[in-house]
């Protein structure tokens, strides 16, 4: 009986772990895994470790990183480059790959393989992974840096491991720290005498695109009378007054312009609900990139279903965990409103200290201000003003203002906000040390700076040498 009883916990055993292969095995090669109620939890089960805060969304899509076949270190090169290569390029990245295929930096690749993004970032490693997901240690710039031809003589006295240190510099964008930048703004005021942020006016806008269907959507405002939804269509007397209070219909932008699909099988037919960022794109292809490139809708690049706040790291509203986000669930369906959308929809979710202490800053001081008309446009400061900032881009339609909707551009490192935000109203000066303070982040910037980052100092010494020099050999 004993070894009947055995014979069969055997036999429940193989079933089980034959199951158990089988159901981690599906999960693994099924492409659709990662979204699957079922099999999100095997791919779950296989992961080496917890992944970044910049991935974590999508950690369950392997293949976004790894490739359809699970390559090497090349095939996750692709990918991150794919994602990463547009904003390298445009920062004019100061350690790119091509940089270390020079023969006179080939002694520094014996130091450190600086061709390959997975060198310094890399995922599954929680345990030596710093900001931005740099599993490097802090002092790796002294290595390739040390000696007198490298540091210069007033960088002696400095910390080896303060190289990236808020206001110095950044291994892959120094855009905000360059000497004769620093110089070129040296003594500026803590407050700039015309202090406006840049402002866009969806009109002018269009008229700058030569893709705007400008025969379909005259850029004239529009009267009820002129809406063009089918009979029973045209909505409550609320919706109508939504609408017509909207930049879309100042600008000629009728109810067909969301509703009815210009391409596709649907082409010519109208929809009740139009498919999201989908019809945002028509119009707003630069917008939706970057929505795409940030962690609001990172997701949906993947083909992954929408990011809700309840998948977040960050301290969110509890009612607001299964609120899933696409161009709507800040804008509204027909309001469109921005200025909801620059500070409200925020609020709405995030419940982290910098968020909660916004209220009492001066810059919502100056926000309730302009919204009320107190004060000219782009004196205010939002959410979206130092996080979704508004900055001129070079699209297929050539340079124009776009909100920037990749709301984690200025984020990493913070010394990006400088040139797209901060310098709009603050001094160069200014803006280096109030983001180099964490304090003064956390109570979002209801304060002075404690300390003073000496960054233009050092260039205005050097510069001033390089001055004394060039005197002394033309007297």
């Amino acid at each position: 009986m004993a070894k009947k009883s055995r014979r069969i916990l055997w036999i429940y055993w193989g079933v089980l772990s034959v199951a158990m292969a089988a159901y981690l095995t599906v999960g693994l090669l099924d492409k659709n895994a990662a979204d699957s109620p079922l099999f999100a939890t095997a791919r779950a089960m296989l992961l080496p470790g917890q992944t970044t805060h910049g991935h974590y969304q999508i950690e369950l899509k392997c293949e976004s990183c790894h490739g359809a076949s699970f390559g090497g270190p090349e095939a996750i090169q692709e990918a991150c480059v794919k994602c990463h290569g547009a904003e390298l390029k445009d920062a004019d990245d100061k350690h790119p790959a091509s940089k270390f295929d020079d023969p006179r930096n080939a002694g520094r690749l014996e130091k450190i393989d600086a061709k390959m993004c997975i060198t310094c970032h890399v995922e599954h490693k929680p345990g030596i992974t710093q900001a931005m997901a740099v599993t490097k240690p802090v002092d790796v710039c002294f290595h390739c840096h040390a000696g007198e031809e490298e540091m210069p003589p007033d960088h002696k006295d400095l910390a080896f491991d303060g190289c990236t240190a808020a206001g110095c510099h950044n291994y892959h964008d120094n855009r905000a720290l360059y000497e004769d930048f620093l110089l070129k703004h040296n003594n500026e005021a803590k407050v700039l005498q015309k202090a406006l942020l840049p402002q866009r006016e969806l009109g002018a806008m269009v008229k700058e695109m030569a893709s705007y269907p400008a025969a379909r959507y005259p850029l004239k405002p529009l009267s009820t009378a002129e809406q063009d939804a089918p009979a029973g269509k045209h909505g409550s007397a609320a919706l109508q007054t939504d609408w017509l209070g909207t930049a879309h219909a100042q600008a000629g932008v009728n109810c067909s312009g969301c509703h009815v699909s210009s391409a596709g099988d649907n082409a010519g037919k109208w929809t009740e609900r139009p498919s999201g960022t989908e019809t945002c794109k028509g119009c707003h292809v630069e917008e939706t990139k970057g929505f795409h490139a940030g962690k609001h809708g990172m997701r949906l690049a993947q083909d992954l279903s929408p990011m809700t706040p309840g998948m977040a790291r960050q301290p969110m509203k509890a009612d607001a965990a299964h609120k899933q986000l696409g161009c709507t669930s800040c804008h509204g369906a027909h309001r469109f409103d921005s200025a909801t959308a620059a500070v409200e929809s925020c609020m709405n979710c995030h419940n982290d200290k910098h968020t909660l202490a916004y209220k009492q800053s001066p810059h919502y001081a100056l926000w309730q201000k302009e919204i009320a008309g107190q004060a000219p446009p782009g004196s205010g400061v939002s959410c979206a003003s130092c996080h979704m900032p508004r900055v001129r881009m070079r699209t297929e339609d050539g340079v124009r203002m776009v909100v920037q909707h990749n709301q984690n551009d200025t984020l990493r490192p913070n010394e990006k906000m400088i040139r797209a935000t901060c310098m709009s109203c603050h001094g160069l000066g200014f803006a280096i040390d109030a983001l180099a303070e964490p304090g003064l982040i956390a109570d979002n910037f209801k304060g002075m700076p404690s300390r003073h980052v000496p960054s233009i100092d050092m260039a205005v010494a050097k510069d001033a040498e390089k001055q004394r020099q060039r005197a002394s050999r033309n007297p």
